[in-house]
């Protein structure tokens, strides 16, 4: 089903349903646009812990030192 077919198919169901489920299906589609948005930020959360091995070296401080002298 290509993108396009699929909206007219979604309108067509929107149109056929009593309003008073469309609320709850704003609310559904509400929350899949926020589960989508979160994807990269949960990815980034889950790096953060391997990454952090990194980070937290000695080697790395003395790699930015320049840097935080700076802007401190």
């Amino acid at each position: 089903m290509s993108t396009r077919e699929g909206k007219e198919i979604l309108i067509r169901e929107l149109e056929g349903l009593p309003a008073t489920f469309l609320q709850e299906v704003l609310d559904f589609v509400q929350f899949l646009k926020h589960k989508e948005n979160q994807k990269p930020l949960k990815t980034a959360l889950l790096s953060e812990s391997a990454l952090g091995k990194d980070w937290l070296m000695p080697e790395e401080d003395e790699a930015w030192q320049d840097l935080q002298r700076e802007q401190g």
